[in-house]
Formats: C-alpha cells, sequence, structure tokens
C-alpha cells in the first residue's frame, strides 16, 4: 500500500491555532486517500508563503524520503509562489503529489509555478507604481478621517474579492494559451484548468468552448 507523510501549511499562527485553512487542508488530504493508515506523519508549518525557508517542509521530505513515502499537499498554492523553489522541489528525489492537481505533471506544475511568481511579481509592482504616482501628484497617503472601520473593511473585502476573481482569470488564460502552445486539445486543456480549480467568470467548470472563448479573449487583449 502506497504511503504519504502530508505537509500543511498555513499563513499566520492564528490560522494556525483556529483551524482556519488548516482544515480545510485536512479534510483534501483525508478526501484523497483512499484509507488513512496510508498516512504515516503529517508537519504543519505556519509561515508567509513569500518566504522559502520552511524548516516542516524540508522535515517532510526528509520523512518522506527515509520511508520511501509520497509527499502529499492539499494545494500547490501551499508550496510556494517561488518557481525556484517548486523546481528545487521537485528535483529533490522525493515524488510529491498536489490533491487538486493529482494527474499533474511536471510540465503543469512548472507552468503553475511560474505564473504564480510572475502574478505576484506584477501585483507588487503595479502597487509600487500606483503608490509613486499618487505621491508625485502631491496625493497624502493614508486613512482619511472621515472613513469608519465598518466602510474600510467592506472596501478591503470588496476589492480582494475582485482582485482575486481577475488574477485568477488571467492565470487562467495563461495557462490555457501555454498549454495551446505545448500541443494540448480544446477538452485537455479545460481538464487541467479544472484540476488547478479555476473557474469561468461566472464560476462555472470550463469546457472546451469556455477555453476557446479565453484563447479568443487573449488574442483580441479584451
Amino acid at each position: 500500500m502506497k504511503q504519504y507523510v502530508a505537509y500543511y501549511r498555513v499563513s499566520t499562527a492564528k490560522q494556525g491555532s483556529s483551524g482556519l485553512g488548516l482544515e480545510a487542508q485536512q479534510y483534501a488530504v483525508a478526501q484523497y486517500l483512499r484509507d488513512t493508515h496510508q498516512l504515516l506523519a503529517n508537519f504543519t508549518e505556519v509561515e508567509s508563503g513569500k518566504r522559502n525557508e520552511r524548516p516542516q517542509l524540508q522535515a517532510a521530505i526528509a520523512c518522506a524520503r527515509q520511508a520511501g513515502a509520497t509527499l502529499l499537499i492539499a494545494k500547490l498554492d501551499r508550496l510556494s509562489r517561488n518557481a525556484g523553489f517548486i523546481f528545487a522541489l521537485r528535483d529533490s528525489g522525493v515524488d510529491f503529489v498536489c490533491c487538486d492537481m493529482p494527474d499533474a505533471n511536471t510540465l503543469t506544475v512548472g507552468i503553475f509555478a511560474v505564473l504564480a511568481q510572475h502574478e505576484r511579481e506584477l501585483i507588487s509592482k503595479r502597487t509600487k507604481d500606483a503608490l509613486h504616482a499618487l505621491k508625485q501628484r502631491g496625493v497624502q497617503l493614508g486613512t482619511p478621517t472621515n472613513l469608519t472601520t465598518s466602510a474600510i473593511r467592506k472596501g478591503q473585502t470588496v476589492r480582494a474579492q475582485n482582485a482575486r476573481d481577475n488574477k485568477e482569470n488571467r492565470q487562467a488564460m495563461r495557462l490555457a494559451v501555454l498549454l495551446r502552445e505545448q500541443g494540448y486539445l480544446l477538452q485537455q486543456i479545460a481538464d487541467e484548468l479544472n484540476h488547478g480549480d479555476y473557474r469561468t467568470r461566472r464560476g462555472k467548470h470550463f469546457d472546451p468552448t469556455a477555453v476557446r472563448r479565453l484563447l479568443q479573449r487573449h488574442t483580441t487583449g479584451s
């Protein structure tokens, strides 16, 4: 029977103590395993995704290597948004699988890693450029005194949702284009997007028609 070592990551100590985020990952691992006895050990990291110092991950890799087990991650984005880090793990000699992309191969894992890192770099640059432009125009940055806490939280929620939707749509488009260039058929691209937990603008699963529209939007720049 194949054996696994589970690795979980939460971004903050609060998430770790409350179970937020961690419970969802544990559920994904439990759903993936046919038998809980397949799980030899589990390691939980409390760390930002932007940093690559992962002592618990290194411990999980060592444990998996010693036992000849497979490293099991609930979602690919729980590893890192740094492409070099993903590639280093890929070349470590330890097999690993992501519950949300169980059929992913070396090509698709690499593509997702590169896209994630590229998106993070773009967001960081756009934020810095926008703040610089505001300062150049003499705009005073900070929180207006007449803006209530409730209004701030509501605005943050809306901006976060819009950013997430736009980010995922752009990533899905880039991935579709890259896979198409690799010779993937429309249905195969749709399968990869769905395995990566991407959804259409209406929140539905991708099918060949939706993929074709995605590729057309890339061509027209819309």
